[in-house]
């Protein structure tokens, strides 16, 4: 599915609707918004997270919880100052 539009002022660009229908895009989503290989990409922020984190669980142990190791090592931090 492609379609043709242009860019406005301040640099806006319209999505038409059946564009944004098929993509969920409603008013108002948070988009992330990437320049790959000179290709512009806009994606939901929600799937942009989902992405992330798959990204890290594939590199990260079971059971391991990065977030306990980072209270950790600031609480270490916090005693040595």
């Amino acid at each position: 599915m492609s379609f043709r539009t242009r860019i406005g002022q301040g640099g806006r660009v319209v999505l038409p609707a059946r564009l944004r229908a098929a993509a969920g895009l409603a008013v108002g989503d948070a988009v992330v918004v990437k320049l790959e290989d000179g290709t512009v990409r806009l994606v939901k922020l929600d799937e942009a997270i989902r992405r992330a984190q798959a990204l890290v669980r594939r590199h990260v142990s079971p059971g391991r919880s990065l977030s306990d190791e980072l209270i950790a090592e600031r609480k270490a931090e916090a005693v040595r100052e």
